[in-house]
């Protein structure tokens, strides 16, 4: 399945794409795409209702907002240098362990909104990544049982701010958790519809010109070692998002000049089987 969101940022409802691309809407069946959702076996209730619902389903408006496929998680944490090139471009020795940073959840909105660059912001970069979404409580995993604990994948772009980031303290979670910091979608694909998430395609434009072109392949640390390393720490609760890092080609590493967005850039990225969102960078409009 493919579960969607759709609607006003804060009032979306539930829907899923079928197999045809069309968004229908789910209101009906009473649930949004939640923590509690997908923690009481809500995946396999839904298709079991779509086989008696599905064709009646109205469709969703064409002009409707996409928001993010999973509502607001109780955490969005995120992998750094977790791609061998990435490490490399960014002068960094490869990890022996992975490196944790999470962002604020507030940051979360949909694959289509702005990316709003924030006040004083002067290096605001780029990171199309892989997303891991949680489907079961998850403590002290084995990396053996760790797809058993996976509801599916997104796309998501790790927007950072380089110089909060590195230089307001050392502490990344500065630089990567203003609104907008986190388009996430357009849908949730369930992991049934992904035969081997280690090999797929990312990649990023920006306006037009492809920077970032990978596969998952180049990863350092693979995701059933990330949730059992990170099952270890913390719980991990149904929703919860796993980033599980960035390729080559983020603007920080651009050679022989960095580049960052400015109002007005457009940013494309896209992930083999987990669709294709575009974001507009502008001046946060509260600034």
């Amino acid at each position: 399945m493919k579960l969607i969101r759709f609607g006003a940022e804060g009032a979306e409802k539930p829907g899923i794409q079928d197999h045809t691309g069309r968004n229908l809407d789910c209101s009906a069946f009473g649930e949004d795409w939640n923590e509690s959702f997908l923690g009481s076996d809500g995946l396999h209730r839904l298709a079991e209702w779509l086989k008696v619902n599905q064709d009646s389903l109205p469709e969703v408006p064409a002009s409707a907002r996409i928001g993010s496929p999973v509502a607001r998680p109780s955490k969005i944490i995120c992998i750094g240098l977790n791609y061998r090139k990435h490490a490399e471009e960014a002068g960094m020795a490869v990890p022996e362990i992975p490196i944790i940073f999470m962002k604020a959840s507030s940051s979360l909105c949909g694959p289509f909104d702005p990316i709003y660059i924030p006040r004083n912001s002067v290096q605001t970069d780029w990171e199309v990544e892989l997303a891991v979404v949680i489907g079961k409580r998850a403590k002290y995993v084995n990396k053996e049982d760790a797809f058993d604990y996976i509801a599916g994948y997104c796309l998501h772009n790790d927007v950072s701010e380089r110089d909060f980031q590195l230089r307001h303290g050392g502490q990344w979670v500065k630089g990567k958790s203003a609104d907008h910091f986190a388009p996430l979608g357009p849908f949730l694909v369930t992991k049934d519809e992904i035969a081997d998430p280690h090999q797929l395609r990312l990649w990023l434009k920006l306006n037009g010109e492809i920077l970032q072109d990978s596969t998952t392949s180049d990863l350092i640390f693979d995701i059933p070692t990330l949730i059992e390393h990170l099952s270890q720490y913390m719980t991990l609760l149904p929703g919860d998002v796993i980033s599980t890092g960035t390729p080559a080609g983020v603007g920080m590493g651009l050679k022989p000049s960095p580049r960052y967005l400015k109002h007005g850039d457009t940013v494309e990225l896209g992930i083999e089987g987990l669709g294709i969102s575009r974001q507009v960078a502008v001046n946060d409009p509260e600034a």
